[in-house]
């Protein structure tokens, strides 16, 4: 069973920096996916940034130029914050389509670590 365990999330000031790390627990099956949401209270998970094995990456237009989303390990991911607002607090999963083959592949999530971003 494949298992994603995020780390990294804290209490932040305004202005400041957080790094988010995400290690998928099996390293026999392929990522072909490797991205981070969030789920601020109220609303509805939203895409943060995503990269996927031909290297293409995406950003919310909200954290374009101030998040950076990395493949750090076969097998591990990363999510530099800079910064940070207050609008940034929200839960943050970690999440992967993973998969002996592209056509086989499945999702999976993180269980989320908190983010708070406040003075």
């Amino acid at each position: 069973q494949v298992q994603l365990v995020e780390s990294g999330g804290d209490l932040v000031q305004p202005g400041g920096s957080l790094r988010l790390s995400c290690a998928a627990s099996k390293r026999s099956v392929s990522i072909y996916v490797a991205g981070w949401y969030r789920q601020a209270p109220g609303k509805q998970r939203e895409l943060v940034a995503t990269t996927d094995y031909n290297d293409n990456i995406k950003y919310s237009d909200s954290v374009k130029g101030r998040f950076t989303i990395s493949r750090d390990t076969e097998n591990t991911w990363s999510l530099q914050m800079n910064s940070l607002q207050p609008d940034d607090t929200a839960v943050y999963y970690c999440h992967a389509q993973m998969g002996q083959t592209y056509f086989t592949r499945y999702d999976y999530w993180g269980q989320g670590t908190q983010v708070t971003v406040s003075s």
